[in-house]
């Protein structure tokens, strides 16, 4: 399988870092400066531990109440949108990083694939 060209995801990235400048002016006001790349990877592993009980209940093995689908939607949106936060804070151009992941482990399983079939 031929390498991709790089995945373009700068919309998302855009509109996550605006949502993010609006939640560091509350921060500034609220306590005096934003969130450290530590803090934000706090608020995304609570939000990872929600999306978690919302798949156990999307499959039966967790209590919820509530509307499941829109909750796992909006948790889903949520993750995606720290991971977005924190490559920009960190410097990583996700998009090429994204794109160099999927073809690297395309390659890895195409050989793994072709190696089981022969």
């Amino acid at each position: 399988m031929p390498p991709e060209k790089n995945i373009d995801l700068t919309a998302a990235s855009d509109r996550a870092l605006q949502i993010r400048e609006l939640y560091t002016k509350l921060e500034q006001r609220m306590h005096g400066g934003a969130w450290s790349p530590q803090e934000l990877m706090i608020g995304y592993l609570y939000d990872l531990g929600e999306l978690g009980r919302l798949i156990m209940a999307k499959e039966d093995r967790w209590v919820h109440q509530g509307d499941l689908p829109r909750e796992l939607e909006d948790k889903l949106s949520e993750c995606l949108w720290w991971v977005l936060v924190l490559a920009e804070r960190t410097g990583v151009d996700i998009s090429k990083a994204f794109t160099a992941k999927m073809n690297e482990l395309s390659a890895d399983l195409t050989k793994s694939v072709e190696k089981g079939a022969s």
